[in-house]
């Protein structure tokens, strides 16, 4: 836990660089990519050559003797919920940043976003429980809240499980939103059903975290390995080839057997190494969905 100026200090920091992000790098981008609920009514105006007979407004026709049409806009605006990871496993990061800071800096670029689209936004901790829910609102004061809670929120629990999550998702929100999982997904259960099931209520994206050690051990001679969630410890010998072999191998699969339950899923998805930049991930990312 942090002392309250110096709690201030980050979440002023992080507000202008997510928010510059958000403002100049993505304003368009998240309003084509995420489009609202629908046509909704907005007025009535003189029937003009080629528009469509369906739309005509027969009490107004009538009250004028001349056709007049119904025009209609999009329904903009959205609520986006952030289903963000607390777990662990989070707490883990070998080159520029820890994965929890890279997760609190995407759900802020995405907040301010959604804020600056005249977007509700919402957020959902989990663990292997859901451990806090906040509401979707609007407005610069509940994003500063949001802020706060993501970069000095303290878990119950250090495990992971992203199925319990999209089901608390799927249950606590009646309406359609957008939903963005950021996590870095390192969940031994299977969530592919809970998933496939949010999705088809909601619009679901994911956002994977991951540390380039994860995949790539370096060749250090002899380490202490702690599992962040379980709190198991082991030595390895990272000098043995066939160990970093083992190791790079079992990620390739994890990452295959992920990439397979997205896209079963049918969830687009994104992965975002610490050390790389998560702006031109996003920017992909929604460049595809445009």
């Amino acid at each position: 836990m942090e002392g309250s100026s110096d709690l201030l200090r980050r979440v002023r920091q992080i507000e202008i660089k997510t928010r510059g992000l958000s403002s100049n790098i993505f304003a368009g981008e998240y309003h084509s990519a995420f489009k609202g609920r629908g046509m909704a009514f907005s007025e009535v105006r003189e029937y003009q050559y080629g528009d469509d007979i369906r739309d005509i407004e027969w009490n107004v026709t009538a009250r004028f003797s001349k056709p007049y049409v119904k025009v209609f806009e999009e329904e903009r605006e959205l609520t986006v919920m952030l289903l963000v990871d607390v777990s662990g496993s989070l707490n883990f990061g070998t080159q520029r940043q820890l994965k929890r800071d890279m997760v609190t800096e995407i759900a802020a670029t995405l907040a301010f976003s959604a804020i600056q689209n005249n977007d509700k936004i919402g957020v959902i901790f989990f663990t292997d429980r859901i451990e806090k829910f906040i509401p979707p609102k609007k407005g610069r004061k509940h994003i500063l809240y949001i802020i706060r809670e993501l970069l000095d929120f303290q878990a119950q629990s250090t495990r992971t499980d992203v199925g319990q999550a999209v089901q608390y998702l799927t249950q606590a929100l009646k309406r359609r939103c957008t939903a963005f999982v950021l996590s870095d997904f390192l969940d031994q259960r299977d969530f592919r059903q809970p998933l496939t099931i949010a999705n088809r209520k909601h619009d679901v994206v994911a956002i994977q975290v991951y540390d380039r050690r994860v995949e790539e051990l370096p060749d250090v001679g002899l380490m202490r390995v702690r599992d962040a969630e379980t709190g198991f410890e082991r030595f390895i010998d990272t000098s043995d080839k066939a160990v970093r072999q083992a190791q790079a191998q079992w990620w390739r699969k994890r990452s295959e057997q992920l990439r397979d339950t997205f896209s079963r899923s049918s969830v687009d998805a994104v992965s975002v190494r610490t050390d790389q930049d998560y702006v031109a991930a996003l920017m992909n990312l929604f460049a595809k969905r445009s």
